[in-house]
């Protein structure tokens, strides 16, 4: 029990209700990330007031937040509810149940990647930092005013994140910008609409993007990784764009991605005079960009090494980070995707990468790298590679057969589960602003579109054109398509797809394309997963069985009450 009186007692226990975890979720925090006040007073005796005193314990919590997205509840939530629905993947050996359920469209409020508990554990920390580094900040003199609006910042853009993972997968969520620190707060709170969500993150995000860090350490610094690792000023900048894709303010979208754009251009233009030309980089129609293979050589998979193998590369925004020694490990990756030593649970869908070496395949050409970097051949299967190389080389010249690629690669070991997770790089703002002009489809929109599209394609295929402009823009529906697929391409096993899929369909109204898409990877009982998905409620997440137990205010998606239901918000 935690007394909210002048002393507050905190305790460690587990609860699984929603309520009880944002009233309660400050408690871990504090005995997860404060052992120097912890080696001061007992365990079960953490005096609150004296614990909010200094920038140190502000820092400490703000830390805190990040460990928790890393967390592997967390992570492997974020893999399961943006890809596992989607037509890029398949059941590989072992897979667990509750993952073969969802694989198989048989989702029930009793799955346990139906509860959210990680993620709301992360938004009362960032909560908790909100509401307390003002104070701090009155009484400690080495807090500047500015380190303080840089840290809400930061806390506020983790918040906003990790409520738009919610918003995706349960369109309406419950929502608070409250910590748990008076037990005179009701935290059981209906859902509120995913509109009025995401206009909430949009406003909050508004007012402190200007306050958040641009970087933490010049970009030739041994510490420069940070800059992609902590939310600065260009990851929110990244974020908006991507809450205003889904508003449909497509200006706004658009306006953000040319930030992060010319940010980009700016720190290319910064690295040239700094270090001279750069052979594994160069301009694409004005876009700097990681070259597939260096300038003079014909080896491809140079764009994948340093994206997925090595991380914190020139194009990354913002990723979540991982390293051998930490203790936190990306074991969404390792037991998902696989390792040197073995396997996955999931494989790639290799009805949909049929014959890509015998330039059959309808969505990648044979000269595309990204196939080759982020698939591998198993036995009479494909299994899935990208995150668990950490280095590929191959050639896509004349090539016939597998055998012509003269593939070689590192693999990550069991021990490491070190891959870093990207949640933006520069790519996101190509595809992002082209889907923001396509959608608003004004003169020159399309080509403006196809051009950003094109560089993504073009880098992919080193430098060979394989997409014609005349074949696109004589429609909006055709340059849907070409965006669906680019995306498709260049993000495959990144966690989006599925995201991709419901954006859609929220737009158009209905889960035609959706539907489409899905239906290709099962070979059993299409027909029936057509019907089912053909629900518009039915491409979200039920909530968790345990959550409507202790919160009455939450009211079942009816896609998963047999109708019951008549309530429950949209």
């Amino acid at each position: 029990m935690i007394m909210m009186t002048k002393r507050h007692k905190f305790h460690n226990k587990a609860f699984a209700g929603l309520s009880r975890l944002l009233l309660y979720s400050s408690a871990p925090l504090l005995l997860s990330s404060c052992n120097d006040f912890l080696d001061i007073l007992p365990l079960n005796e953490v005096v609150l007031e004296n614990y909010w005193t200094e920038k140190a314990d502000v820092n400490s919590v703000l830390n805190s937040c990040y460990e928790t997205l890393e967390h592997s509840d967390a992570l492997t939530r974020m893999g399961i509810w943006g890809e596992l629905r989607s037509d890029n993947l398949m059941a590989g050996d072992n897979v667990p149940t509750e993952v073969s359920e969802i694989l198989k469209e048989n989702l029930q409020p009793s799955n346990p990647y139906c509860k959210w508990d990680k993620i709301y554990e992360c938004i009362n920390r960032c909560n908790t930092v909100c509401h307390y580094a003002p104070k701090v900040q009155a009484i400690d003199p080495n807090y500047r005013e500015e380190e303080m609006r840089a840290n809400v910042a930061e806390a506020i853009a983790l918040r906003s994140l990790s409520y738009f993972y919610l918003i995706r997968t349960f369109r309406d969520v419950p929502y608070s910008t409250r910590p748990s620190i008076d037990d005179t707060q009701s935290y059981v709170l209906p859902a509120t609409p995913f509109d009025a969500v995401l206009d909430s993150l949009i406003t909050s995000l508004e007012q402190v993007k200007d306050d958040a860090v641009r970087r933490y350490y010049t970009d030739d610094s041994p510490n420069a990784w940070q800059n992609s690792s902590k939310i600065t000023r260009w990851a929110i900048y990244a974020l908006l764009a991507d809450l205003y894709l889904w508003k449909g303010d497509w200006n706004n979208s658009i306006r953000y991605c040319d930030l992060v754009i010319d940010q980009k251009r700016k720190q290319y233009e910064e690295l040239l005079q700094r270090e001279g030309s750069q052979p594994n980089m160069d301009l694409i129609d004005s876009i700097p960009m990681i070259l597939e293979a260096p300038l003079g050589t014909t080896n491809c998979g140079n764009s994948y090494t340093e994206i997925f193998g090595t991380g914190n590369s020139f194009e990354s925004i913002f990723e979540l980070y991982f390293s051998k020694n930490q203790e936190q490990k990306n074991t969404w990756v390792d037991s998902y995707y696989g390792n040197r030593d073995s396997r996955g649970r999931l494989s790639a869908n290799s009805l949909m990468l049929m014959d890509v070496v015998k330039n059959t395949n309808s969505l990648f050409k044979r000269s595309d790298g990204r196939f080759y970097a982020a698939t591998k051949t198993s036995g009479s299967s494909l299994t899935i590679a990208k995150y668990v190389r950490t280095s590929v080389s191959f050639t896509t010249k004349n090539v016939t057969s597998e055998s012509d690629l003269h593939l070689t690669d590192d693999m990550r070991q069991n021990a490491d589960k070190d891959a870093h997770w990207i949640i933006y790089r520069l790519s996101d703002m190509l595809l992002i602003k082209a889907e923001a002009l396509i959608e608003r489809a004004q003169d020159g929109d399309f080509d403006a579109a196809f051009d950003l599209i094109n560089v993504v394609n073009k880098r992919a295929n080193n430098l060979t054109a394989t997409l014609k402009k005349e074949d696109y823009i004589s429609s909006k529906k055709q340059m849907e398509d070409l965006l669906m697929e680019e995306r498709q391409r260049e993000f495959i096993y990144e966690g989006k797809r599925w995201y991709d899929l419901v954006r859609r369909s929220r737009r158009d109204g209905n889960t035609i394309s959706l539907v489409a898409a899905v239906q290709n990877k099962f070979e059993e009982n299409s027909n029936a997963i057509r019907i089912r998905l053909s629900d518009p409620n039915i491409i979200y997440f039920p909530y968790a069985k345990s959550e409507l137990k202790v919160n009455p205010l939450l009211t079942q998606n009816p896609a998963f009450t047999n109708g019951e239901d008549s309530q429950y918000s949209r």
